[in-house]
């Protein structure tokens, strides 16, 4: 494996940044940069130091075996931070204090609804291209403080959970328990395998949605999509997302989750387990299912379903368009459908998929969850997710983090 390879992977893993610290330290030295490698890895103290305390990756890879691909120079030139900007200032404040103030102020305005003003009217795009604008400079502070040294080089891993759709030049990358499952009905009906969301099933779009994913095309077909397609990311609160992964998989029968991850989380995390629960895996509560994602020696991998949205999606190396949030999901995405021109009736659909007759996960719902953990638990997670609630702006859940 080469040099210049290993450098991408390890700076590419957003919430492994113990790995990059600890390739910094190790004294290779990489081609390229003129900066010494105790500077290269200054800034990554703070955020290493946070994060060493949860386990980052799962033991079934750190490094994928898979070969690099480098994006035209005109996709990074184009995305260049501005000269003097503060992702270019070398005076500029500590990480701490740069964490801090990032989650400490919201430029995002958040909208008022008023279902007397027409969302495609001016004022109302305006109004939601400015929200867009604030979400993206946000993404840019964070990736230009914490990733300014990261490889220009874009791997299969990192567009492989993005879906592709031609016809509208639209490339979806999926975070699940964050309207995924709605927002691939979407793309279907985009692409014309279906006529309305309202008559693909769920098995349809998890198992026979006929719909691409970016990492099938070759070299060029990926980066001429990435340097001309509409990029869209849609993400959610981190312990809402947490919480509603776990209700879905653990709470309700599942003929995957119980057998693969239930099983094994019961077996190390449960004194004087039942002969019933080894052998099935149902029941899993959510204190074991923390101590399971927490754990530096996990029995069982990693899941998309709970990974951090930042290591799905890749966003300092993508530089998506459009960053949608659950929270005001019904209008970002149909903001964003008239924007790519999709058919005027073509909206959102509200229904919800999986288990419908259970409550949807709300803030209510995660305070009941996360009052179960004790303080130290609830900082744990916050850590686990901590470049999630940087980048995409969410304030800290809880009075007693840091």
């Amino acid at each position: 494996m080469s040099i210049k390879y290993f450098y991408a992977i390890a700076f590419a893993r957003t919430a492994n940044l113990s790995v990059t610290l600890s390739v910094c330290l190790s004294g290779v030295k990489f081609r390229g940069t003129s900066q010494s490698r105790q500077e290269q890895c200054a800034q990554f103290s703070e955020v290493s130091a946070r994060l060493g305390r949860v386990n980052q990756r799962s033991e079934e890879g750190d490094i994928d075996p898979i070969s690099p691909m480098q994006l035209p120079d005109s996709q990074w030139k184009r995305q260049a931070a501005t000269p003097g900007s503060r992702e270019h200032d070398p005076s500029s404040q500590q990480v701490t204090k740069r964490h801090r103030k990032l989650l400490k102020t919201s430029p995002v305005r958040r909208p008022h609804t008023n279902s007397s003003h027409s969302p495609s009217s001016s004022s109302s795009s305006r109004r939601l291209s400015d929200v867009q604008e604030s979400r993206r400079r946000i993404i840019r502070e964070v990736c230009g403080k914490y990733r300014s040294n990261i490889s220009r080089t874009i791997t299969p891993h990192h567009v492989s959970r993005i879906y592709v759709e031609d016809r509208h030049k639209l490339l979806y990358c999926e975070v699940p328990k964050a309207g995924c499952s709605n927002w691939k009905r979407i793309l279907m009906v985009l692409a014309g395998v279906a006529n309305s969301t309202r008559e693909i099933n769920h098995v349809a779009v998890h198992y026979d949605n006929h719909l691409k994913r970016l990492d099938s095309f070759d070299h060029q077909g990926i980066s001429k999509r990435l340097e001309t397609y509409t990029k869209v990311l849609f993400i959610r609160e981190p312990m809402e997302r947490l919480v509603s992964a776990f209700r879905d998989k653990f709470e309700s029968p599942n003929s995957y989750y119980h057998p693969v991850f239930g099983k094994p989380i019961i077996s190390k995390y449960r004194v004087n387990a039942s002969q019933t629960a080894l052998k099935t895996g149902s029941g899993v509560t959510f204190r074991e299912f923390i101590h399971y994602l927490l754990d530096v020696h996990r029995p069982v991998g990693m899941d998309i379903h709970w990974e951090a949205a930042n290591q799905l999606c890749s966003p300092c190396h993508l530089h998506y368009d459009f960053i949608g949030k659950v929270e005001t999901l019904e209008e970002d995405a149909n903001f964003l459908l008239r924007k790519i021109g999709a058919p005027e009736n073509l909206t959102y659909p509200s229904f919800k998929d999986g288990n419908p007759k259970a409550a949807r996960t709300s803030t209510q719902i995660t305070q009941h969850y996360f009052s179960l953990l004790n303080a130290s638990e609830r900082q744990r997670a916050y850590d686990f997710y901590y470049m999630d609630y940087l980048m995409f702006n969410y304030s800290k859940p809880y009075k007693d983090l840091y």
